[in-house]
Order: C-alpha cells, then structure tokens, then sequence
C-alpha cells in the first residue's frame, strides 16, 4: 500500500515537473536554455530506490516528453533510461548524505544526458556538428540543474529517504558485505 502512494506521488511529482518546465521555466530562462528538471528528478528516483525504478522511470518520462515534444521517438527516452540506470550505480558507490556529491552527480547526469542526446540528435537526425553551441548549452543547463539542486535538496532528501526505506528497507550492513 506505501509504495503505491509512493508511485501515486511520483507520477503526480513528474506531471508537476512537467507543468513546471513547461510554462515557469519557459519564461524564466537563459539565452532561451531552461533547466532539465526531468534529469534531476530520474537520477533522484534511481539514488533512491533502486535500479529497475530509476531505469522504468527514466524510461516512461523519456517516452511521454518523446511523444509530447520530441522531434525523434526514442532520443529522450534512451537518456533518461540510461540516467536512471548509472544512478542506482552513483547510490552503490557515492554517499547521498553529502551536498556536494549530489551537486557532483547532478552535474555529471545532465552531462551524460545532454551528450548522449545531441549524439543521438546527430545519428538519427543528422542535425549539424555546433561544438561552442552545444558547449554553451550544456555549460548554462549544468548551472541551472547545480542551482535548483542546491535549492530542492533538502526536499529531495526527505523524501528520497522515505523511498529508500520503503523500497531498500534498512539493509545497512548487507550493502557492505
């Protein structure tokens, strides 16, 4: 029953994220870059919970921003899928208790994701190489992921830590051994 509310309130987490990104962040932007809360949001479920959560996750937002504002069915999905997935590896070997290794992991997802999805842009598009262009995208999205993560982590940790306990339960000792 938990962690039916759990996923009741993720889904819920993830339409909000989406109005959020949608119409606040449309106007609140740099050179018209706007944070990618969809990353912080997968990588938070994946630390949490476990890796098929974070991965399924990553996965269906992915798919829905694919299909609702994508050019090319796939691009976002294979991103998030793939954060959601190299996040459950940052929980096994990475603290979560730390500001700035979660400052660190976020800068390092919205990386991988931004990078994956302009090589995926370029394979299955063949849009145009823009290296200083990309680099100047990415470089504002990280400050802008940096940002909001330092402002939302304590929420993000009080309930990622009921996530984890529903999902992980208090396994401390199994996880080293």
């Amino acid at each position: 029953m938990k962690k039916t509310i759990i996923n009741i309130m993720l889904i819920l987490t993830a339409i909000f994220i989406y109005v959020l990104q949608s119409n606040f962040f449309s106007w609140f932007n740099i050179a018209g870059i706007m944070p990618n809360l969809f990353v912080i949001f997968v990588l938070f479920i994946g630390l949490f919970s476990n890796r098929t959560m974070g991965t399924v996750y990553g996965l269906i937002i992915g798919l829905i921003i694919d299909l609702v504002i994508g050019q090319q069915l796939g691009i976002n999905m294979v991103s998030l899928g793939l954060i959601g997935f190299l996040s459950a590896v940052f929980d096994k070997n990475f603290s979560k208790d730390s500001r700035m290794t979660i400052m660190v992991m976020t800068v390092v997802a919205t990386a991988i994701f931004e990078i994956l999805s302009y090589i995926l842009n370029y394979v299955i598009l063949a849009t145009n190489i823009e290296i200083i262009n990309f680099i100047k995208i990415l470089a504002i999205e990280i400050a802008f992921n940096l940002l909001l993560t330092i402002i939302l982590y304590p929420l993000i940790r009080k309930f990622g830590y009921i996530i984890e306990n529903e999902y992980k339960g208090n396994k401390i000792m199994t996880r080293y051994f």
